[in-house]
């Protein structure tokens, strides 16, 4: 038994990582007669699904987030530290935040995933991936950058490779960011420049396997093909890329191998393991599978170690179909959920039976009145879709006021047809501007 329960003290959670599955761990022992502290290097908890929304101008960063702060203000029992876990030492059950050692009883590790270029980490710098607010915004960077600078560009080749967009990777983020660029191009920004038409834009999707959505049905995965390619998008599956570099992407489709140049590379095709996973598998001997997931045991816990917990996208659960569940917001949620029940249970003497998703469905926006949904016996597609997309994500967004942003910044969005959030921000050098040493500089004329 744990050393908190021999000494009546309260029982110590420590749970690494804001997210989707630290977040519901947390939110479900409020009332637990427990102490939990939350820990993660961000002082908010960000809604990863609606991050393409804001790097395609629809969304600000403030809309999908929430300050953790401000979510766990009344729960009593809980407290949030700002900081990077560096390390953990299970035999004395603590985790190493900085000069900082945080003890535990029981320690839930969600820290989530980072960006995988399959080795290939050279092309990061030319292709960036969607998975943080500084990524989010990046992207925005870039997307808009392009069209202002083909607004400028006299090469009819340089403009085209300005107005050339590729995403790769056909799951969710992918086909939501080519539907979001190629409504921009072909609706939105149509009457917004002088010297450049817009709809000339050239947007390709590109899927390594042989369809897009590939966890939806493939009847709503043709559907979402066809919605794509009705609003201009260039859907090529069986697609292998082969490089990326210095604006152009190579890639290969049977034995042709093809290239195109863009400036604005967008990668959402691969992902792996948080490196706590690679610090977990180091301090307790867990294996890792090839993402850099930790391979979790039917409770969740990790082998050896009932009390270390791994939850959300780091961890590999393999024991309800054979295969690891999908990196999806509702998995996180239900095991931090899951685990949070555990712990009480435990506390009483008890236990639960093995974890159990209940997969609720797949779902994915295409365009405005366009989506897919997947909820197994029951599939929708074009606008009851979307509205049912619309539905779902509200009611994950964390606090009542982003829920009420929300709705509304789309309501307008509808109603317009515009994104009201297209600002150019991130980098200190932008089409004519540049700064040295944080020292403005303006070119020598200013263009009206």
């Amino acid at each position: 038994m744990v050393a908190s329960l021999e000494n009546n003290a309260p029982h110590q959670v420590v749970i690494v990582g804001g997210g989707f599955g630290g977040l519901y761990t947390a939110k479900a022992l409020k009332k637990a007669n427990v102490n939990v502290t939350l820990i993660d290097k961000r002082n908010f908890h960000l809604f990863q699904p609606l991050l393409y929304q804001v790097a395609t101008g629809t969304l600000s960063p403030a809309d999908i987030s929430a300050p953790l702060r401000s979510v766990f203000s009344k729960s009593k029992n809980t407290k949030v530290l700002l900081g990077e876990v560096n390390d953990i030492d299970p035999k004395a059950q603590q985790v190493i935040l900085g000069d900082e050692v945080v003890p535990y009883d029981t320690l839930i590790v969600a820290t989530g995933v980072n960006h995988s270029y399959f080795g290939k980490d050279n092309w990061k710098k030319f292709a960036p991936g969607l998975k943080t607010v500084e990524d989010a915004i990046e992207m925005r960077r870039q997307i808009f950058s392009a069209f202002e600078a083909a607004e400028k560009e006299t090469d009819p080749e340089k403009r085209r490779a300005l107005l050339t967009f590729v995403i790769v990777g056909g799951g969710p983020t992918g086909v939501e960011l080519a539907g979001a660029i190629a409504e921009l191009a072909y609706q939105t920004l149509t009457e917004d420049f002088r010297s450049i038409n817009t709809s000339e834009a050239k947007i390709l999707l590109l899927q390594g396997g042989d369809r897009i959505l590939p966890h939806i049905s493939p009847e709503l995965s043709k559907v979402a093909a066809e919605s794509l390619q009705k609003l201009g998008v260039a859907v090529h599956t069986k697609t292998r890329v082969t490089n990326v570099e210095n604006n152009t992407v190579t890639f290969k489709q049977g034995d042709e191998l093809t290239e195109i140049t863009s400036k604005t590379i967008l990668w959402a095709a691969g992902v792996q393991g948080s490196p706590m996973g690679k610090a977990l598998a180091k301090s307790t001997g867990v294996e890792c599978d090839r993402s850099g997931r930790v391979i979790v045991e039917p409770d969740l816990s990790i082998k050896g170690y009932k009390n270390i917990f791994v939850v959300g996208d780091l961890g590999n659960f393999s024991h309800q179909n054979g295969k690891p569940l999908p990196g999806v917001a509702p998995v996180a949620k239900q095991q931090g959920e899951y685990v949070a029940k555990l712990i009480q249970r435990r506390l009483k003497g008890d236990t639960l039976p093995q974890f159990r998703y209940n997969d609720m469905g797949t779902l994915a926006m295409i365009g405005q009145n366009l989506a897919v949904v997947d909820l197994g016996l029951v599939k929708l597609k074009g606008f009851i879709a979307w509205a049912f997309w619309l539905i779902i994500h509200i009611y994950f967004l964390i606090e009542f006021d982003t829920k009420l942003v929300v709705a509304i910044q789309w309501g307008w969005n509808y109603i317009t047809r515009n994104r009201r959030s297209r600002l150019i921000t991130g980098r200190e050098e932008f089409v004519g501007i540049k700064t040295v040493n944080n020292i403005v500089q303006q070119p020598s004329s200013t263009p009206l």
